[in-house]
């Protein structure tokens, strides 16, 4: 990786850029140029570049799923009868299409996969283990945690 694909080619100011609009992704260009010590113009220029770098990977909405009913959270270990490439492949276009898949990760260690799994509650928790992600192509088993609270959550 060059430095131009790492975080040194930065300065101070597209930090402040950064940190502004984490806390706020919806401020307009005029009040983040006030903010960090710029006109609008140079702000401008500083976002495009961040975002043409894919620093900034985009803007979204957080929706707070509690208030969709959509509460009870599982992390859900899986081990995969091979690792191949083929079978690697094959589970990752899969469980792209289960929706209450949150996020799904590749994991080095005694499990293959670490999903976060969000539904209303237990029953239909169950209901997508036994559906959908029991039947994943090359699923051997898993092993389910379930989320009491959440302590850091990004998208709280």
């Amino acid at each position: 990786m060059s430095n131009s694909d790492t975080g040194s080619h930065l300065d101070r100011t597209d930090y402040r850029i950064l940190a502004e609009l984490a806390a706020n992704a919806r401020l307009p260009v005029t009040e983040l140029a006030v903010r960090v010590g710029l006109s609008k113009s140079p702000c401008q220029v500083r976002l495009k570049r961040l975002q043409e770098k894919g620093v900034i990977r985009g803007f979204r909405t957080v929706i707070d799923p509690a208030k969709l009913g959509l509460d009870h959270v599982a992390f859900v270990e899986v081990r995969l009868a091979d690792t191949t490439e083929k079978s690697l492949t094959a589970f990752n276009a899969a469980v792209r299409m289960i929706t209450e898949v949150e996020q799904c990760h590749l994991i080095a260690g005694s499990f293959d996969y670490l999903l976060k799994v969000r539904t209303r509650d237990i029953r239909s928790y169950r209901e997508v283990l036994g559906s959908k992600i029991s039947a994943l192509p090359g699923v051997a088993g898993t092993s389910t945690y379930v989320s009491m609270q959440p302590i850091i959550d990004d998208t709280m």
